[in-house]
């Protein structure tokens, strides 16, 4: 008796494969979509706000140092960076106490803050929810398959592993489409943090130059 060994068939395509995960796999994937156009669409955004003259500050300077107020404030209305909204924030209170002015500053700084995190807090709903809806797949799959083995009264490896390993796409999906929504979410915190830091930086030299404009 001759023994024939057959492989598994290994053309199996990436779609295929996900169709086979059942109908949770559809949530999943629409997590997915979601994810990324949250990413790409708030990293637009964010880079087109935070990308202004890095010699802003510097130029403003100049222009306080020469006593000239409106010439600053019609240098950074043409700035149309986030940086450049908060600098006018505060060259438009010039003349009022300085705790307002550090007030107006820090209200701006806090808007454009909150415009560039917007809708980012979805990307860690989608990073709790996607491995959830997996599980949830690979439950459902499980318990079906005891259902249909109840029902045959048969105990056959290949009825199991064949049931399993199609709900354990599900599994692996939503544990993939959450580690990137994860990843997405604190690569956006990031660039948000450095724009705050250079933000600390730069309110921290107007105010100086306010305070001393000879310095």
């Amino acid at each position: 008796m001759i023994l024939q060994i057959t492989e598994p068939s290994s053309d199996l395509s990436i779609a295929s494969l996900l169709m086979k995960g059942g109908v949770v796999m559809i949530p999943i994937v629409l997590l997915s979509l979601a994810a990324f156009y949250i990413l790409v669409e708030r990293y637009r955004y964010i880079r087109s706000v935070t990308k202004g003259r890095k010699d802003l500050m510097i130029q403003i300077k100049k222009y306080l140092q020469a006593g000239d107020i409106k010439g600053a404030k019609l240098f950074a209305d043409q700035e149309s960076s986030a940086m450049g909204k908060i600098i006018l924030s505060g060259l438009d209170h010039i003349g009022k106490p300085v705790k307002e002015i550090e007030t107006m500053m820090e209200s701006a700084t806090n808007i454009e803050i909150a415009e560039m995190e917007k809708n980012t807090e979805y990307l860690g709903i989608i990073a709790g929810i996607a491995p959830m809806l997996g599980f949830v797949g690979t439950i459902l799959g499980i318990i079906r398959i005891f259902y249909d083995i109840s029902l045959s009264d048969n105990i056959s490896i290949g009825i199991i592993a064949g049931g399993l390993y199609q709900k354990m796409i599900t599994s692996g999906s939503g544990l993939i489409v959450g580690i990137l929504a994860y990843a997405a979410y604190h690569f956006l915190q990031q660039k948000i943090n450095r724009f705050s830091l250079r933000v600390q930086k730069d309110a921290y030299e107007f105010m100086r130059s306010i305070l001393s404009p000879a310095s």
